[in-house]
């Protein structure tokens, strides 16, 4: 019973309509931005009609989209892992001309989206793929997937900073954050590295908590993505994830959240 009871979510779910901009996105062919920009220069076509709001309804996989007067298919689905590097930012396009993530990709891909951020000053390991809802699975915080950072921070870390971090923190903004666990991995004469684990994701959440209590962040690294390490991976360099690796991803999803409707695959 309760598979057939899931089983019609998944056919409702199946049949709801999203906006245009956003299905052709969704069918990896740019991001929802530049497809609202093909979309008010005429060059898209919804059931053989030209359409110049990005919010008209489609029903993906029964609707026919054309651009240019070609038919956008359903892309197969890549997982892509990055190992990102300090001082690029997690965006399609800059306005201030500063290098992307995508400068970094392979060629002939088609559109990736990237699974969370990293600021440009943060580093590590980041998921790129053109699976919208497994990518919004890995970033839901009903998930509580694990993200692992590795921290260097201008100051010495002793077990008073560690339960603060524990507890929970006031931002500046008044917003309460927390980390899930955090131990000391080295400390030198005036700075230290730990290790902190989330099991949510806010935007800046690492540098907001130090920044309340005015501790500098020198370095911060994301190491994992749950059961995902960043392994030996070098700096600006990208691979597809493995078979095993994304079926990893899913189980431990689905451990964290069994109410999850995303599949393990």
């Amino acid at each position: 019973m309760k598979r057939r009871i899931r089983n019609k979510k998944k056919n409702r779910s199946s049949l709801k309509k999203v906006g245009l901009a956003r299905a052709i996105s969704k069918l990896g062919y740019s991001s929802r931005s530049r497809a609202a920009e093909l979309i008010a220069a005429g060059r898209v076509k919804w059931n053989g009609a030209v359409r110049r709001d990005p919010e008209t309804p489609v029903h993906l996989g029964k609707d026919r989209i054309e651009i240019d007067g070609q038919p956008v298919a359903s892309s197969s689905k890549i997982y892509i892992a990055m190992n990102k590097p300090r001082g690029v930012v997690t965006t399609a396009s800059d306005e201030k001309g500063r290098e992307t993530v995508y400068a970094l990709l392979p060629p002939n891909l088609p559109w990736l989206a990237p699974v969370g951020r990293l600021d440009k000053a943060s580093e590590g390991l980041l998921l790129l793929t053109n699976d919208s809802e497994w990518a919004a699975c890995i970033t839901a915080p009903e998930t509580h997937l694990d993200k692992k950072y590795r921290v260097q921070i201008g100051a010495i870390a002793d077990e008073a900073l560690l339960q603060q971090l524990r507890n929970g923190i006031r931002a500046m903004d008044g917003e309460f954050l927390r980390v899930k666990n955090v131990r000391v991995l080295r400390s030198g004469e005036r700075n230290s590295w730990i290790e902190i684990v989330l099991d949510e994701g806010k935007n800046r959440h690492i540098r907001r908590m130090l920044e309340a209590l005015t501790i500098e962040v020198l370095r911060l690294v994301r190491i994992a993505i749950g059961p995902l390490a960043l392994g030996d991976l070098p700096k600006g360099a990208t691979r597809a994830l493995s078979r095993e690796e994304k079926q990893s991803l899913d189980r431990a999803m689905q451990r964290q959240n069994p109410e999850s409707a995303f599949p393990a695959r």
